[in-house]
């Protein structure tokens, strides 16, 4: 190195680095796409997406729906009105006003969600299962702690959100 080449920062993130997430990404998609065939002839990727959202975050209106799904009220209100006449999907009145209508997920929609989730829990159980004990752990704290940076919060935390699990 001469004297007038900086040092490369240690901090920086590598395109190595971003190239094996992006990777590892590419194989999480892949699980989650292969679980969404297992009740593709029931409900459509949208739907899915709404009881998805609706199970994890507990009741929810129909604005608060939109808004998480970053669509319009009517494009959501649509996928509503398929789930709530497929029953998987119910409208009720709020608790805390009479005046709106929040979701909530049945009974059988709960089940449909837990399908495709235990799908994709087998699958990954299956690619962890390959890897070696004591890189296991540290695969997944590092999978856990880029999560709780993106934004994720476990299930067991929803509450702290006020979300019911």
């Amino acid at each position: 190195m001469t004297p007038d080449e900086t040092p490369p920062d240690p901090d920086a993130v590598t395109p190595a680095q971003v190239e094996a997430v992006m990777l590892a990404a590419q194989a999480l998609v892949g699980v989650a796409a292969q679980s969404v065939t297992t009740v593709e002839d029931r409900v459509t990727l949208p739907q899915l997406r709404v009881l998805v959202l609706v199970a994890g975050h507990g009741t929810m209106n129909l604005n608060a729906l939109a808004q998480a799904m970053d669509v319009h009220p009517s494009n959501a209100t649509r996928a509503c009105n398929r789930l709530v006449a497929a029953g998987l999907l119910q409208r009720n009145e709020s608790q805390a006003d009479r005046r709106h209508l929040v979701l909530d997920v049945t009974a059988q929609g709960r089940e449909l969600v837990e399908q495709v989730m235990e799908h994709r829990r087998t699958a990954i159980v299956k690619v962890l299962a390959r890897v070696p004990h004591p890189r296991r752990r540290t695969v997944t704290e590092a999978m856990g702690f880029f999560a709780r940076l993106a934004g994720e919060v476990p299930a067991q935390d929803a509450w702290k959100l006020g979300w019911r699990t």
